[in-house]
């Protein structure tokens, strides 16, 4: 059941997948977990006054991990141009000049996934809060699960985004990628914690 094929691709000294796509493979773990939650808890008679929002989460949960599984090979194919734009030759102002222009692309490019990566993941932290306080008893410690490697997810994408905006030239543009990161952060890394402390008080 286990995917080893990425496994050992993520393992190997290729540059890809990496780190970018290990955060969305995780989100992609937590949306799981939380469909497994909203699934275990659909039909029970403890849920039935949540089970239309059950259902539409688990829906919502499906869409988010083909995004997030669509997301490792974005994350990988943003790769190689940025490596070819580093590559290009710069002896003439000319043609350093195109290597400047074609780095700042690649690095837009580049932050894209990370940052949507990012907004999936705190969207599956939402959805595990509610899986947390409203689902089955029985599989509150998967929603707990979710929250964490959503969370893992979302600041392990933020490194993306941080060291593609490291070295960038159009600094407005950076600061702004970088801004949207620490809000998302500052956001749902605290809900994803108060959300595992919530389930250690109820397992406790």
């Amino acid at each position: 059941m286990v995917d080893t094929v990425f496994l050992n691709g993520l393992a190997s000294k290729d540059p890809t997948p990496g780190g970018g796509g290990a955060s969305a493979y995780g989100g992609a773990l937590a949306a799981a977990l939380a469909s497994m939650v909203a699934n275990l808890s659909m039909g029970k008679k403890e849920t039935e006054a949540v089970e239309a929002q059950m259902h539409e989460m688990s829906g919502r949960l499906l869409v988010i991990r083909d995004a997030l599984v669509a997301l490792i090979d974005a994350d990988a194919d943003a790769f190689a141009p940025l490596v070819d734009a580093w590559a290009m030759s710069h002896q003439t102002p000319e043609e350093q000049a195109a290597r400047d222009d074609a780095i700042l692309e690649a690095q837009i490019n580049a932050c894209e996934p990370p940052l949507e990566i990012m907004k999936l993941s705190a969207e599956v932290i939402e959805i595990c809060g509610f899986m947390a306080e409203n689902g089955t008893r029985i599989a509150v410690s998967d929603a707990g699960v979710g929250a964490l490697f959503a969370k893992a997810a979302l600041l392990g994408a933020s490194l993306n985004v941080r060291i593609n905006c490291q070295t960038m030239k159009d600094e407005a543009r950076a600061k702004h990628y970088l801004d949207d990161v620490d809000k998302c952060i500052a956001a749902y890394a605290p809900l994803a914690d108060q959300i595992y402390e919530k389930v250690v008080t109820v397992l406790s």
